[in-house]
């Protein structure tokens, strides 16, 4: 296996050079979790493997409850399958909770105010399943429990990391929350082990090739349970190296058809936070170091929507202000050649369909 073959099974694997899934929820599922702090790119992140879809397609899988946006991991956002949801959040954010306790202590969070926030805005989603943030501080605030200075937004992750809430669908701009229990329909509990099984060979199917300390990266788990689960799935699994790193690959998505080979040489348009990069701790592979600060701009944490061809970043590219026609510019490392040219203008015509506008 060489630097090639990795982009190549990481595209067909991730699902962006050939999709083998019918619907938004196969698409997340296959994933497992794909990050969804920006929710627009979110939408584009599962439209994108799914051909011929529209933002529509997405919106009504949210509204039908088959995916979910919370916490699961790593106390970022992210879109989970419902089935997923619950053994993924039992498994990976009590690691996550310990690690915010500093920070809700300085911000004066502490177990007796989030029982009380616990308690008002129960009471207040019996009373209306769905509400906005905005609301959700409302209910807080008659609680006598601030939600400035970004306290509002600590107590609501919290809860969604306890299994409390979620995410609605939108109410026009604004995001709504709901009682996960209510919203998702019960799923199965999984002991550890077999939820650390699950969790890794589904990541190794969707993400290979990987190495394990990208796999605890991601997930937010520590590197022996990661080391746990790769020998918990080891008739699964297998490894590759190149040089000293060792890669690991899942048996069931090792081979890489000619026709995916072929579309993976093509162009793509990935939003800013798309699992292509987010997915790893070491994105040296797809992206040269020379132009990494070009996609996260002074390490703040932003990540640039990116032009992906030959499985390698060669730039980025934004949106006009429009929001009638929805244009796109790219903004290449280099120029593009003509070839590129032709392909990116193809795929921004695919976004701009996805979206229902034309330019």
């Amino acid at each position: 296996m060489n630097a090639r073959d990795i982009l190549t099974m990481r595209l067909t694997s991730q699902q962006i050079a050939s999709s083998e899934s019918g619907s938004p929820s196969e698409v997340v599922a296959r994933l497992l979790a794909m990050q969804a702090q920006d929710h627009r790119g979110a939408l584009w992140s599962i439209g994108l493997r799914l051909p011929e879809s529209t933002v529509a397609d997405i919106e009504r899988a949210i509204a039908n409850r088959t995916i979910v946006r919370t916490w699961p991991m790593r106390r970022t956002l992210h879109y989970v399958a419902a089935d997923d949801v619950r053994w993924m959040l039992r498994l990976l954010t009590p690691r996550a909770i310990k690690g915010m306790a500093g920070r809700l202590a300085r911000l004066g969070i502490d177990e007796p105010v989030l029982a009380r926030g616990r308690k008002a805005i129960e009471k207040a989603f019996r009373e209306r399943p769905l509400l906005t943030r905005e609301e959700v501080y409302d209910v807080l605030a008659r609680a006598k429990i601030p939600p400035e200075n970004q306290r509002g937004i600590h107590i609501i992750s919290r809860l969604s990391q306890e299994g409390l809430l979620c995410f609605g669908p939108h109410r026009g701009s604004a995001p709504t929350f709901a009682l996960l229990d209510e919203w998702i329909p019960p799923s199965r509990v999984l002991a550890r082990d077999e939820a650390l099984a699950r969790l890794t060979a589904r990541y190794f199917r969707g993400h290979a090739p990987a190495t394990v300390r990208d796999f605890a990266w991601w997930s937010g788990i520590t590197l022996g349970d990661a080391r746990a689960g790769v020998a918990m799935m080891s008739a699964e699994l297998e490894e590759k190296k190149i040089g000293d790193t060792t890669y690991i690959v899942s048996r069931a998505a090792a081979e890489v058809s000619a026709d995916a080979r072929q579309v993976a040489r093509r162009l793509f348009l990935l939003p800013g936070f798309d699992e292509y990069m987010l997915g790893y701790s070491d994105r040296s592979v797809a992206l040269d170091s020379a132009h990494a600060q070009k996609i996260v701009p002074g390490n703040n944490g932003m990540f640039m929507p990116t032009i992906v061809a030959r499985g390698r970043v060669i730039g980025t590219w934004r949106m006009g202000p429009s929001r009638s026609t929805v244009p796109v510019t790219p903004l290449p490392f280099t120029p593009l050649s003509a070839g590129d040219a032709r392909a990116f203008a193809a795929a921004a015509q695919r976004y701009q369909t996805f979206h229902g506008r034309e330019e």
